[in-house]
């Protein structure tokens, strides 16, 4: 092997790739606009791979390694970026998993974050959930929306990371970020600490088990806000899984906690852009109102979806209506648009009536044919 990690790093850069893979018996491997390209090299030795992982860590994270079989932690490199970086061990080898972060924070305009999260995040307190599958960019979404309270409002700001991976400054607030395994040694006791450390606002990088759900909500109702991340892909789904963490014998009271806690989940998934330029990101958005405050209460989540469209005038949207927007936008294909739906069915619906405020006419005159979406609707299945 004549390289380095350097010189797979600067590859990964110069081909705007988000992921680079090392493991044994395949050639580097990266990730370029959500397709996986295994570079022109020869397949790694279990050695290299070794090798190649070690040149990263440090002494004790290499022991932690051993000892546990897997780590993250984060990676610098001068001139290249910042990397989150997984190590694990696979049928006996080491192999390697490093995701690039953008050394400059993006800003939510270039994320195309929905404008009605902009007044969220000025919320003085309440919990607000960003969640999507894994790489669908949640942690950027949160760095960006830090980064607007600290550029504008004096706060003291403290996130749980695992590991730390956007760099805050301190601008207008004060910014502590603890990473775990460096800084402390679990998500729950750092929260638990965390509510006695004089802050504003809290960042949780994922709520992982029941104590650290009940704290944040916790938090969230005793006057601070808090941002955390969940696995979910839909706003229904999302208070589902908060809820069936408990016993049943406490779900009602976390039922009334989160209906009087909860600001705004905010589900996210990243799509191919249409003209294949890269990927582009949807939304779904459901802001706590009255009504669906109600709904948590009284144990029907599944009227959750249908008030969310009959009050998008408020803001929120379902992922199908994003997908909908979307497509008539030219931003994604059908086919995408379809196989990503949260109810190919509904989807469809949407569609055929045309662009949010135009008429089933207008979709028609637009080339939007049943054929087509047919077509389309034979790739994905019916989730609602």
């Amino acid at each position: 092997m004549d390289y380095t990690i350097v010189d797979l790093l600067i590859e990964l850069s110069e081909r705007q790739a988000s992921d680079l893979h090392l493991t044994a018996n395949i050639p580097p491997t990266l990730r370029v606009h959500g397709r996986l390209v295994r570079l022109d090299y020869e397949p790694l030795t279990p050695e290299d791979t070794r090798g190649l992982a070690f040149s990263i860590m440090r002494e004790d994270q290499r022991k932690r390694l051993e000892k546990d079989k897997e780590i993250d932690f984060g990676y610098s490199q001068k001139g290249i970026g910042r990397f989150r970086v997984n190590c694990f061990w696979t049928r006996g080898n080491i192999a390697v998993a490093m995701r690039s972060i953008p050394e400059r924070i993006p800003t939510m305009e270039e994320l195309l974050i929905p404008e009605i999260i902009h007044e969220v995040i000025q919320e003085p307190r309440g919990l607000c959930l960003v969640t999507g599958p894994t790489g669908s960019g949640k942690t950027t979404t949160l760095a960006s929306m830090l980064n607007v309270i600290n550029e504008n409002s004096d706060k003291h700001i403290i996130t749980i990371e695992d590991p730390i991976e956007y760099m805050h400054d301190h601008k207008m607030s004060n910014v502590n970020q603890r990473e775990l395994g460096n800084d402390t040694l679990g998500f729950n006791l750092a929260l638990i600490r965390a509510l006695r450390q004089d802050p504003d606002v809290i960042l949780i990088g994922e709520m992982r088990d029941l104590e650290t759900i009940s704290t944040a909500i916790t938090a969230a109702e005793t006057g601070h806000l808090v941002f955390a991340t969940l696995h979910t892909s839909s706003a229904p789904a999302t208070i589902d899984r908060i809820i069936d963490v408990f016993p049943f014998g406490q779900q009602d009271q976390i039922r009334a906690q989160l209906a009087n806690a909860l600001q705004c989940v905010m589900c996210q998934a990243l799509l191919p852009r249409a003209d294949g330029g890269g990927r582009i990101a949807a939304f779904e958005v459901m802001i706590n109102i009255p009504a669906i405050r109600n709904l948590i209460r009284e144990r029907k989540i599944f009227q959750i979806h249908s008030t969310m469209m009959t009050h998008s005038k408020l803001g929120m949207t379902t992922l199908d209506q994003c997908l909908r927007d979307m497509y008539f936008r030219r931003e994604i294909t059908l086919e995408t648009a379809m196989v990503t739906a949260t109810s190919p069915s509904n989807l469809q619906r949407l569609i055929a009536a045309g662009p949010a405020g135009t008429t089933e006419e207008a979709a028609g005159e637009m080339g939007v044919g049943g054929k087509e979406i047919a077509r389309a609707s034979d790739s994905g299945t019916d989730a609602g």
